[in-house]
């Protein structure tokens, strides 16, 4: 990424470059981001191709001012705090469905971020409903957030009875519990974006891939509540967790509402891809 490219992004964040690459100024702008770039699914159903490459990340979330999933949002906010100087990590994921089921390999993609004021912290901008800070990645006690009480643990053995991480402490896999439920199961292992490629394109097209059957568009506000647009449903959930709730019925609500409260400019509202 370059400096242009850089400063574009922090524009789009309404961010000042930070003078060092410190916890502070992660912490920042993980929320700038949370409450600026939707977490959404928006192409899967308008049927925009999704390339797990740097410059198209780019290109669709900051000069387009788009928002994406997971392997989108935390790929990109990956590239730029590795301009500006931190050193991260990309890491998959599995994440926790029915049951307490995990989902498939490459389910999701988050950051290791260190910084030079020490410590390692999960930065997560591509799960949605998730922590609004980074997490001190090596604390396992619980940590408060904004959006919940959090866990980082070590995990023990899957559906299979394996152990991830070969059986060693410092490479075990870690769950992600969020008051007190499990989120995802992480490998601490680094992966390089075009590792994430056959999961975005499952959860692309996949029949069964949530994402397929489910239109959503969502941020973090200003309040520490959230703003959800699922299909024509708008919930606005405030920090102490009261929800309003009302049903869109017509296309230009539906467009008005993107470009007021999610600054997504459509032609179109779009069509689920594969309807229940």
């Amino acid at each position: 990424m370059n400096s242009a490219q850089v400063d574009a992004y922090l524009r789009r964040l309404g961010a000042e470059p930070p003078a060092w690459p410190t916890v502070d100024a992660l912490r920042e702008l993980h929320l700038r981001h949370l409450r600026t770039v939707p977490f959404e699914n928006l192409s899967i159903h308008l049927g925009e191709e999704i390339v797990l490459e740097e410059k198209r990340l780019l290109d669709k979330v900051v000069g387009a001012r788009r928002g994406g999933f997971c392997y989108e949002l935390n790929g990109s906010f990956g590239a730029l705090l590795a301009a500006l100087g931190y050193d991260v990590a990309l890491l998959a994921a599995r994440v926790y469905g029915d049951e307490e089921r995990l989902g498939i390999p490459y389910d999701h993609l988050a950051l290791r971020v260190r910084t030079v004021d020490g410590g390692d912290w999960l930065a997560d901008v591509g799960f949605g409903a998730h922590s609004h800070l980074p997490l001190a990645f090596g604390d396992r006690g619980e940590q408060k957030d904004p959006g919940g009480t959090f866990r980082i643990v070590e995990a023990g053995p899957d559906a299979a009875g394996v152990r991830g991480g070969h059986g060693t402490a410092e490479a075990a896999d870690l769950d992600v519990f969020r008051d007190g439920r499990p989120q995802y199961r992480l490998e601490v292992r680094p992966r390089a974006l075009g590792d994430f490629v056959a999961g975005a394109w499952w959860h692309s097209t996949s029949p069964v891939s949530h994402f397929t059957r489910s239109l959503v568009c969502s941020r973090v506000t200003e309040d520490g509540g959230r703003i959800t647009l699922s299909g024509r449903g708008l919930t606005v959930t405030a920090a102490d967790g009261t929800r309003e709730e009302r049903e869109l019925e017509t296309d230009e609500e539906v467009l008005e509402v993107y470009r007021e409260r999610f600054g997504i400019r459509l032609g179109r509202v779009p069509a689920l891809r594969n309807p229940a």
